[in-house]
């Protein structure tokens, strides 16, 4: 067994381990003397020595000691379990997840609502199957009724044109990329509206609604898209659930009195160079009791659906038959949702008005539907995002001003002083404020809530919010 370096001192066999094949130590070099002294830092420099793993350059490593991180020096670790400096100490090594930096703002003229991000890495940029390097794209949707698309060195592409003569009635809540040339909105107005984008050369481009779906009798405050199947989910204030084409060829014949019903008198007239066909739901489902607050497909199976609701339910419904197939109970609202992929079944994060995240797993199978309870944030959870490159991190944005980021490797159990939480919690390992927080807040947030949040492989976090700005933090030099 070989000894690092070390000028004195006590030493602890430690045994090297990770899941990650490209960081793997050779089997020699997997046990070693270190010295007691050493914490993360030290160990991280050890691990990138040229005697160890020789990285090109400084990769930054957490350790887990049976499941938990080794935030101590690993003689202060023996101390504090009570074991002998004769132990050997398996470490697991995993990349850290490192904070973004500040990277710039996009100002609008209200509240942002909603923001998406093209790149050769997000979904929307897969499903075009095209390359974006260099080219990535930024949605925003406002409550002034507007959609707007930026490039990624914040200047204003395109702005969609209004489609009410009435600014708030047509509020949008949700959009998404469908494609590079596809985009889907909700709004308050009852509305889903798919829209083509196009761009005559790098400095300008044009938004016009190609169709509008009818179906809802509520406001559409959330919205999910699949580019392979070509569908859309929505989830309204109705507390009804609903699945779309964002063909008109695929589309039903709409309902006519649900037309009239969302418009209203106030509905501007537009010229035919902006019309739209209207189209129906392919299915409507009334699952909850209240408001349904979001609903996303299955990340593998695009014939299964979650949705939660301010009914303290998440549901799973089988998109085939409409019906729900399971339903997990919680003690307050719901109000945000997203999917971490992993190999055998996702693991669903729901946000809450209580301020937690819970881990669910949604499988009917399970003894145990929560997994974790994710704690930190001082107001509801608003938003949602799974990390694009992993399965184990991601990002939430709350009403308390904040987005957090959450190792899901770093658990511990709870404790009295975390209100009264069983089972296991996580703690965020990043808090990203807004970049123009206001100084005073009568509450968490007040002034500054963040309503949508995306991370992106590409350009990194990027978040909207009752400051009427996008903010974007970079993991980009």
């Amino acid at each position: 067994m070989e000894s690092a370096p070390t000028e004195g001192g006590s030493q602890i066999k430690v045994v090297f381990t990770t899941t990650d094949e490209s960081i793997q130590l050779s089997e020699s070099k997997r046990q070693l003397l270190v010295p007691a002294e050493l914490g993360r830092h030290g160990l991280t420099m050890l691990l990138n020595s040229e005697a160890m793993l020789d990285t090109p350059s400084t990769i930054s490593f957490d350790f887990l000691i049976n499941g938990a991180y080794l935030r101590t020096t690993l003689e202060k670790y023996l101390k504090d379990n009570g074991l002998s400096f004769e132990s050997t100490v398996t470490l697991q090594y995993v990349r850290s997840v490192l904070p973004p930096r500040y990277a710039g703002t996009l100002e609008h003229d209200d509240w942002v609502s909603a923001v998406d991000v093209l790149s050769e890495t997000s979904a929307a940029g897969k499903w075009s199957g095209s390359s974006y390097e260099g080219q990535e794209r930024i949605l925003s949707a406002s409550y002034d009724g507007l959609l707007r698309i930026w490039n990624a060195s914040c200047q204003l592409m395109a702005t969609s044109p209004s489609v009410s003569a009435e600014r708030y009635a047509a509020s949008i809540k949700a959009a998404k990329f469908l494609s590079d040339s596809k985009i889907a909105s909700a709004s308050m107005d009852r509305t889903v509206r798919v829209w083509k984008y196009s761009e005559a050369g790098q400095e300008s481009g044009e938004l016009k609604p190609t169709l509008e779906l009818y179906g809802h009798t509520g406001s559409v405050d959330s919205l999910a898209v699949d580019g392979h199947s070509k569908r859309l989910l929505t989830a309204s204030s109705d507390g009804s659930v609903g699945l779309w084409a964002t063909s008109k060829d695929s589309a039903p014949e709409v309902d006519k009195a649900l037309v009239a019903g969302a418009t209203g008198s106030k509905r501007r007239k537009v010229s035919s160079a902006v019309s739209a066909a209207q189209r129906g739901p392919l299915s409507m489902m009334k699952n909850h009791n209240s408001p349904a607050t979001a609903a996303i497909f299955d990340p593998k199976d695009r014939t299964v659906a979650y949705s939660t609701s301010q009914d303290h339910t998440l549901q799973t419904i089988d998109l085939t038959t409409s019906r729900v197939v399971s339903t997990v109970r919680k003690s307050n609202a719901l109000f945000s949702l997203a999917a971490i992929s992993r190999p055998s079944a996702p693991l669903l994060a729901v946000g809450t008005s209580e301020r937690l995240i819970y881990l669910i797993d949604p499988r009917e199978s399970t003894s145990t539907t929560s997994v974790m309870t994710l704690i930190g944030h001082k107001n509801m959870v608003s938003t949602l995002a799974a990390a694009p490159n992993n399965d184990y991190s991601l990002v939430s944005g709350s009403h308390d001003g904040t987005c957090k980021i959450w190792d899901l490797r770093d658990v511990r159990p709870a404790r009295v002083k975390d209100g009264g939480i069983g089972g296991s919690v996580s703690e965020p390992v990043v808090s990203l404020k807004r970049h123009a927080e206001p100084q005073k807040m009568a509450i968490p947030g007040d002034g500054c809530k963040v309503f949508s949040v995306v991370w992106d492989q590409k350009l990194g976090i990027v978040s909207g919010g009752e400051d009427k700005k996008v903010q974007i933090d970079s993991y980009m030099a």
